[in-house]
This record gives structure tokens, C-alpha cells and sequence, in this order.
């Protein structure tokens, strides 16, 4: 009985129960309904209350001879290819095994190793970085005398009569700060002061790299939020490169044969895959997964935990095949299995949050009415809405272009996790569409692989069957967001609901309750992440970061802004969008077809989704289906414009007060000639560049993603890194002139890094060498010096607030 009244008490259920909860939330946030235009300047995420910030998860290489590289020397010494060795000799192994492994092991010799770890003296830590990294291998770091960890020993080494550290390219970023700004002597004292406090941003618990922004971004009237989001991540990725090319030499990896590179890049590389399907998938979670040295007090236990990710991750994909025999898509048991051991957390992306300075401050006042059940019933109430419009975001602003070959077109492997985020007649509607996409014919009748690779290699060649390009790759390859069961929703408002989904979906063998429940939007609760927000885990590549990132950010903030603006006008509430997993496919396999390239999709004529119907009103050419009856065919494109004219109706003053006009224009663009304006048009022309082919399809699907992979390591990281040098120019304007005349220990700092040279000439005489790779270690040290002054200034103006 008082277990009831406690769920009870954890949700909202009547009409009317919502119309007093709204009238309580509107009078906690301030909403000021007097006139049209107050009630939009009041309301949550405009101009002014909404701030952002950014999780950039990024691709690292180690390039070098077999001998001098950590991944290959680990595995070469395992018990495991040792054992597989002699199994292989003994006959109870085939020796293909051992042979796809050396083979692996011989292609990768003097190229790019990717996720390799490094290995360096440890004699050239100085006294600081030794610090942080002994203290980064206790237990528990809360606690001072703590043991260390159980696995500390995995770290260190010794080589030629000399103790080695052993670690992730992720934490030797984390280091290589460390040592830079730990100096004994001529380190500035807001260096070594602000600099200590960024140690904390590089937080790891994935295969790659990770590092979230230094400090939450904010429109000021004159630079967009989008603007500023774009700036302070190309300042992070210019300073790890900084970070990079520091430990080369500081290190001695580069004497050591060991060149690090790190950059943007979503797809697992071709070679990580090739070496997961020779490996058993604990040996590949040893080899990849993050031990999870920075971030997390007792990083032992998140290590496990990011292992049991890995554990249901690949489970839940053995398990799809199940689903997909039930969905009608796998007809026979001749099926692919899938490997045991899962590559997905190896796909990369960024995150952008947006948080709601109004919201935060109403969850920190016990008295205002806004407690968590608000937060949550209105949280999930603006994501359903979000869910409608992310179709205008995958592709166009950012992407991850991926050819499949005909051998790969396995429903089993393409789809994915899909089976467990789609209902079945959603899956099977995809899959036919795709088919018919990579004209998977022969003789008009309907073709995938069905036999060994050496077979369906041959069938492709005698009757050209080429597979297929998708847009973004990272989305379907990633498990992006789990389905609602019918028992348990996921957005209905109430409290438990997470838990309660957690707890079927475990039952299903497709979770784990301990794992955050991943979502394609997912709300930030207050007293969990200290604001109130949403964060977007929809990005992959962006091809410019200022023109993609930038722009997308500002598109966020007015359709999180015209979702308050329907919440609290109650032109929207959670009747109008039903809680089920039908309901949920219907809409969220419009965002997975945007990232295959699919032009259609199929809705209920009479959808239950009344807010879906209200979109569909506006979209044009679209028509009854004849293959399903009840149905009605809908062009992915037109859905598009359709989202952009009911932004333009609907939130045409929101649209003027966030002076949002250009950003409606450039996405129509993008829409309307994604060759040349969307992100994946750009992209994959850039990819093409310099092979003599315009059309990745003329191109074979193992060439085209190889091609890729150079093209994201060198042309766009390039890019990257000249794009941060132009945004630093601005950066070293201001600072200079804020040095000169409001903050006197800038101006000494700057003297103590630079002497009388005046800072834009440094930036201006070092950029080639530093794009050369041919920096001196002196110069890249006050580089480093200058960024992190760069970046103290933002983070103390944001302190100060």
C-alpha cells in the first residue's frame, strides 16, 4: 500500500493533474504570459538562460615499426596467441586463426596501430605528472593512504634495465598537461593554476580519447551560443594536438618509434574489426577497453563496468538475431552469427548538452515548486517532441560516410542493433527499402549473401552486386536508443520509469540495469549533473566544425526553445505523443532511414501520434501505400522541409528573438543540395579527392572505407587544426588586450612565457612548423602555456558568474 502511494506520488496521470502541475512549473521557471513577447523571452533555453557544452570523443593511431608498438608487443607475448599457437599446431585449432592474426600483425608493421596504448621511460615524468599519475592508480583516490589498484602493475614495465609507463593515448593527454604545466621552474602561476584545475576534463571510460569542454558556453548578443560551442571545441582539439606533439618529444616517443595521432573520426577502423574477428572477446577487452585512469575515484570499478558494456553490448547483438528470425527478415537458419565480441564502443561521436540556467537554479531552491517529478514529466515531454525533428540533423550537419560490400549485407550484421530499436514491422519496411536501395538483384528477384565469403565474393563479381553507401555509418552500428517495452515507457514522466525499463529490457537479455540507458536525447537531471538539460548523442563527424557544430548548436537551442514554447502554451502534452514502443519506432525510424540514405518511410494513415499528424499535414507528395494498406508513403526529404515550415510557423517569433533567420537558410540548403551543403556530401567528396572517382559506389567498399580513414587522420585534421589557429588568433587579440588593461597577472604571465615578443607575431611565426610537425619542444611548451591562459580566462569569467 505505501509502495503504491510512493509510485503514485512519482508520476503525473490525469489530465488535470497535468494542467496543475504545468500552472505550478510556469509560476516556479517565471513565465510571463502578460504578452506574446514576454512569454517567449521567459521562457526556458532562450537567448540568455541557455548555456552548452561539448563531449568529443576522438580517433587515436600510433604509427610505427611492430617491435616499438604496445598493442602489437601485448599481443605477441599474450598467453593467448601463444596458446592459440599451439593449439593451431596441434590440429585442435584450424591454423587459419593464427594466420589471420600474423597476417593482421605483418599488414599493420610501420603503419597506423589504432588504440594502440604507449610506453615511454618513466624518468621523464617530472615531479607533478609522476603525482597525478601515482594518484591516479590508487583504489580510491577520495582517500589519500588508499592501496593501489589490483591492475597497477598493468602500467608499468621494464625495458632494457629501465622502468616504463604503459598507458592510453586518452590518459597520456592527461600527462602530458600534467608535465607541462607541473614544471618546477617558469611556469607562470595562472598557468600552473588553471592548468591543474583542466586535468580534470579528460575523463575516459571509452576505447578512445575523450575530453569535455573547459567550461559551458553562453550567448552574449554578439557571438551565437553555436558560435562560441564551435570555438571552445577547436581550441580543445588544437590543444590536445599541442598535448600530442609535447609528449612526442618530451617523452621520447617519438625517439622510440611511436607517432601519435589523434582526430575526429566515428566508424571502428577496418583493421580493429579485422583483429575482433580473430580474437575472443574477453583478449579484445583486455587489448581496447579503457582502464579508466582519469574521471572516476575508484577507476577499477568503472573499469569493470565499461566491461560489462562491452559483455551486453555483444550479447544484445547475439540476441538480434532472434528478433530478426521473428520479424520474417532471417526466413532459414543459414545466418551469420555474430562475433561474440561487439566493436561498437569503438565508434566515436560528439555530445552536445544544453542546459537551462532558469531550470538549474529552480531545482537548487527547495522552494520553488520544481522538483525532480517536474523536471523529469516536462524533461521527457521535450524529448519526445525533439525525437521528431532529428531527422533534420543526421547527414546534414554532421555524418560518417561507410560503404558495405555485397559479403557484408547480412541482415544480421548491417541492421545492427535495430531489432532492439525498432518494432518488427518498422525493421522489415527498412529492410526491404535498403535492399531495393543497394539493388540487391538478380533476374528481379531479391539477393543477399547466403554462403561463404569466397561465394558470395564471386556471385557480386558475375553480377555486379556492389552493396551499398550510407551516409552515416556510426548511427546504425551504434546502439543509439533502446525501445520502450509495452509495461514500462521510458518518456512518460514519472520517476521510475527508467528503472522499470531497465529491469524488463535485463529480463530480455538486451540490457543491464547497472548501464545508463542510452538515448538519442537524453535529459540531464539536476542532481545528478548539477544543471538541468538535455544532451544530444546524435553527431558524428563534423566536416567544418565553425559551419556543422556551430550551426547545429544554435538549431538545438530553437527547437528545444519551441518545445518549452508548446510544453507551457499546452499546445503539447504527453496525450498527443502515446507512450509505446509502436509509437516511438513510428517516429525514430525516420531518423534511422535519414542516416542510411533511405528516401521513404511509411506512417499509420491514422497514427496514434497526434503530433506526428500535425508535421505530416504539412509535408507534400505524399500518398497512400499500395504495398501496405492502412500506410501512408512519406519522402524523407519532404519530411525535412515540412520540419523546417513548422519551425518557421510555429516559432516564427522565437525564430526573430534568437536571431535565428540565417540558420533556417543554411539548413534549407542543406536539405535541398546536401552534395554541396550537408555535412555527408562534403564529407565524402572529400574522401573521394585525389582517387579519380566521383561516386563512392564506383569505388569497392573496403578501398572507399580505407580511403576514409587517411582522409579523417590527415586532410580533415588538417583542417581542424588550422580552423583552431584562426579561432586562437582572435583568442590572443583579446587576451592581449585584456592583459594590457583589466588583469595585470595576465600581462605578467604573458611576460614570463614570451619576454617582449608580442604574442600575435609567436602564433604567427610558429603555425607552419607547428602544422609541419617540426615545432621545438621550448615552442610548443609556451604554446601550450598560451592556450591554457586562453582558456583560464573563460573559466574563471564562468566561476565568477
Amino acid at each position: 500500500m505505501i509502495a503504491a502511494m510512493k509510485r503514485n506520488e512519482n508520476r503525473v496521470s490525469t489530465l488535470s493533474d497535468m494542467a496543475q502541475r504545468l500552472d505550478r512549473i510556469s509560476a516556479a521557471v517565471g513565465l510571463n504570459d502578460q504578452t506574446p513577447d514576454s512569454f517567449v523571452q521567459t521562457l526556458p533555453f532562450m537567448a540568455g538562460d541557455a548555456t552548452a557544452g561539448a563531449e568529443n570523443e576522438f580517433q587515436a593511431v600510433v604509427a610505427g615499426k611492430r617491435e616499438n608498438i604496445d598493442l602489437a608487443r601485448v599481443i605477441e607475448t599474450s598467453n593467448y596467441y601463444r596458446n592459440l599457437v599451439e593449439q593451431a599446431r596441434t590440429g585442435e585449432t584450424p591454423q587459419r586463426r593464427v594466420m589471420a592474426l600474423e597476417r593482421l600483425l605483418k599488414d599493420k608493421d610501420g603503419k597506423d596501430w589504432e588504440n594502440s596504448w604507449v610506453w615511454f621511460p618513466r624518468r621523464v615524468l617530472n615531479r607533478f605528472a609522476n603525482q597525478v599519475f601515482n594518484k591516479d592508480l590508487k583504489a580510491d583516490k577520495s582517500i589519500p593512504v588508499s592501496e593501489y589498484r589490483r591492475d597497477a602493475a598493468c602500467f608499468v614495465f621494464e625495458k632494457n634495465g629501465e622502468n616504463q609507463v604503459r598507458v592510453p593515448v586518452s590518459y597520456l593527454l592527461k600527462l602530458a598537461l600534467a608535465d607541462a604545466v607541473g614544471g618546477d621552474n617558469g611556469v607562470p602561476e595562472p598557468v600552473k593554476k588553471w592548468g591543474e584545475k583542466m586535468l580534470a576534463h579528460f575523463s575516459n571510460d571509452n576505447s578512445s580519447p575523450e575530453l569535455f569542454s573547459f567550461y559551458p558556453v553562453k550567448s552574449d548578443g554578439s557571438v551565437t551560443l553555436g558560435e562560441k560551442m564551435a570555438a571552445e571545441t577547436l581550441l580543445r582539439f588544437l590543444l590536445t594536438q599541442a598535448l600530442v606533439a609535447y609528449a612526442g618529444h618530451k617523452f621520447e616517443l617519438n625517439e622510440n618509434g611511436q607517432k601519435v595521432k589523434v582526430f575526429f573520426s566515428a566508424t571502428p577502423p577496418g583493421d580493429q574489426k579485422r583483429l575482433n574477428d580473430v580474437v575472443s572477446d574477453a583478449f579484445y577487452r583486455e587489448l581496447f577497453m579503457s582502464p579508466c585512469l582519469s574521471g572516476w575515484d575508484r577507476g577499477e570499478e568503472k573499469k569493470e563496468y565499461m566491461s560489462v558494456c562491452h559483455k551486453v553490448l555483444s550479447r544484445s547483438q547475439i540476441n538480434a538475431v532472434a528478433q530478426l528470425k521473428e520479424a520474417g527478415i532471417i526466413n532459414s537458419n543459414l545466418v551469420v552469427l555474430p562475433n561474440t565480441s561487439n566493436i561498437s564502443l569503438a565508434n566515436n561521436g560528439t555530445h552536445i548538452s544544453l542546459g537551462s540556467t532558469k531550470l538549474s537554479r529552480c531545482m537548487s531552491d527547495p522552494g520553488s515548486g520544481f522538483t525532480a517529478l517536474e523536471e523529469k514529466y516536462t524533461g521527457d515531454l521535450t524529448i519526445k517532441i525533439w525525437e521528431h525533428f532529428l531527422p533534420l540533423f543526421a547527414t546534414t550537419y554532421s555524418a560518417a560516410p561507410h560503404r558495405f560490400e555485397f559479403q557484408e549485407f547480412h541482415p544480421e550484421r548491417v541492421l545492427g542493433f535495430m531489432p532492439h530499436e525498432l518494432i518488427h514491422t518498422h525493421l522489415r519496411m527498412i529492410w526491404r527499402r535498403w535492399k531495393k536501395k543497394a539493388h540487391l538483384k538478380v533476374m528481379g528477384k531479391s539477393m543477399t549473401p547466403f554462403g561463404p565469403i569466397w561465394l558470395n565474393r564471386t556471385i557480386a563479381n558475375i553480377f555486379r552486386l556492389k552493396g551499398d553507401f550510407v551516409p552515416d555509418g556510426r548511427l546504425i552500428d551504434y546502439f543509439t536508443s533502446v525501445m520502450s517495452t509495452f509495461q514500462s515507457p521510458a518518456l512518460n514522466g514519472s520517476l521510475e520509469s527508467e528503472a522499470d525499463l531497465k529491469k524488463d529490457l535485463t529480463e530480455m537479455g538486451v540490457f543491464d540495469g547497472r548501464m545508463a540507458l542510452y538515448q538519442l536525447v537524453r535529459l540531464r537531471k539536476y542532481h545528478q549533473m548539477g544543471y538541468s538539460g538535455f544532451e544530444h548523442r546524435y553527431f558524428s563527424v563534423f566536416e567544418d566544425v565553425v559551419r556543422d557544430m556551430g550551426k547545429a548548436a544554435d538549431l538545438q537551442v530553437l527547437i528545444t526553445a519551441l518545445a518549452q514554447k508548446y510544453i507551457y502554451s499546452r499546445q503539447v502534452d504527453h496525450t498527443m505523443i502515446p507512450d509505446s514502443p509502436t509509437v516511438e519506432s513510428e517516429r525514430r525510424q525516420i531518423f534511422f532511414c535519414t542516416a542510411i540514405g533511405i528516401p521513404t518511410f511509411f506512417v499509420k494513415t491514422r497514427t496514434r501520434n497526434r503530433f506526428l499528424a500535425k508535421i505530416l499535414k504539412n509535408t507534400a507528395k505524399t500518398r497512400h501505400s499500395h504495398r501496405y494498406p492502412g500506410y501512408t508513403r512519406v519522402l524523407v526529404a519532404e519530411y525535412q522541409r515540412a520540419l523546417i515550415s513548422v519551425i518557421q510557423t510555429d516559432g516564427a517569433d522565437l525564430v526573430s528573438a534568437l536571431n535565428c533567420s540565417s540558420v533556417l537558410d543554411d539548413l534549407d540548403n542543406r536539405v535541398n543540395m546536401p552534395q554541396t551543403h550537408a555535412a555527408w556530401g562534403r564529407i565524402t567528396q572529400g574522401i573521394l579527392e585525389g582517387s579519380g572517382k566521383h561516386n563512392p559506389m564506383s569505388m569497392p567498399g573496403r578501398a572507399f572505407n580505407r580511403h576514409a580513414e587517411a582522409y579523417y587522420g590527415k586532410t580533415l585534421r588538417e583542417a581542424h587544426i588550422s580552423q583552431g589557429f584562426d579561432l586562437l588568433g582572435k583568442a590572443f587579440e583579446q587576451i592581449d588586450l585584456w592583459a594590457r588593461y583589466r588583469d595585470t597577472s595576465y600581462g605578467q604571465a604573458l611576460g614570463q612565457i614570451l619576454g617582449s615578443r608580442d604574442i600575435l607575431n609567436f602564433l604567427k611565426s610558429m603555425r607552419q612548423d607547428f602544422m609541419d610537425e617540426t615545432c621545438a619542444p621550448e615552442t610548443l611548451k609556451k604554446f601550450i602555456y598560451l592556450m591554457v591562459l586562453v582558456v583560464s580566462r573563460e573559466m574563471k569569467a564562468w566561476q565568477d558568474r
